[in-house]
């Protein structure tokens, strides 16, 4: 379980290439400090699993699966990642409830910067635009953040100068992607209002 509250700007040292996988080497000293394999480590919203460590770096595998649901996949050597250790229990939840399972990819589409601040507008696939809403939490590449203005295709965020410094997000461009990963209670609530619902095709009693 993670907070959304980056800890660290990292970089890829090296990328591995495999059939069905991809091995991510990634330098991090202050999210390598006290790991242990098999921790688990957020990059750029991504929940992995740490599979070697070495001074200041961490290694970590891939699977087809995280591939296609984030944008990991485009990541090479020398590209900055945010970084995120698990929350510990008695800690302060700074940020809201997030499992670094991504439910999708945006692209940013607008910056527009002002004198304290930056609004970013970015693109929302269809699935998940009936979980984010004015005002509600939404994780950009692992970024715990509030939504300023919700659309059917798109939301807007409001940057600080400590997130547009610390993290990804004040590097990235129009049209990159970033890793979505909408609010878990909404996904939860969702379900259990509809188990009462008739199946399709099913007549309701």
């Amino acid at each position: 379980m993670f907070t959304g509250i980056v800890e660290e700007l990292g970089e890829v040292t090296a990328v591995e290439r495999l059939d069905d996988a991809s091995r991510f080497r990634l330098r991090g000293p202050v999210v390598t400090e006290g790991a242990k394999h098999g921790d688990s480590i957020a990059v750029n919203g991504v929940c992995l699993t740490v599979v070697d460590l070495g001074e200041h770096e961490f290694t970590a595998d891939v699977m087809a699966e995280t591939l296609n649901r984030s944008s990991l996949g485009a990541l090479t050597t020398g590209s900055r990642v945010n970084l995120e250790r698990p929350m510990a229990l008695g800690g302060r939840l700074g940020g809201h409830i997030v499992q670094g399972h991504v439910d999708g990819t945006g692209r940013i589409l607008e910056r527009t910067p002002s004198e304290n601040w930056e609004v970013v507008k970015v693109s929302l696939p269809a699935h998940l635009s009936r979980y984010v809403v004015e005002k509600g939490s939404i994780t950009v590449d692992g970024v715990s953040l509030t939504v300023v203005d919700a659309a059917p295709d798109h939301f807007t965020i409001s940057l600080i100068p400590t997130t547009l410094a610390l993290t990804t997000l004040g590097l990235k461009g129009p049209g990159e992607p970033v890793n979505l990963e909408v609010d878990v209670i909404a996904k939860y609530v969702e379900r259990l209002l509809g188990a009462g619902a008739p199946e399709p095709g099913e007549d309701a009693k």
